[in-house]
């Protein structure tokens, strides 16, 4: 009975430059849930502050010209 065995190839038709490496635990060479929190939040502060200083800067330039 063929339906009755799951198939555990996870990567399908994917070539294999795309697949992972595989260790004895699992993918090697994959981020981490938590290293990927990390940068989700980084990269919001970065805009963050990217924006701030876009803005302030335009605040300095603009009462540069009409000071």
């Amino acid at each position: 009975m063929d339906g009755l065995n799951s198939n555990l190839n996870l990567n399908g038709d994917a070539s294999p430059t795309v697949i992972p490496g595989l260790g004895e635990w699992g993918p090697t060479s994959v981020p981490s849930t938590r290293s990927k929190k990390r940068m989700r939040w980084l990269i919001v502060l970065f805009f963050t502050l990217a924006l701030t200083a876009v803005t302030l800067f335009g605040w300095f330039i603009y009462t540069v010209l009409n000071g």
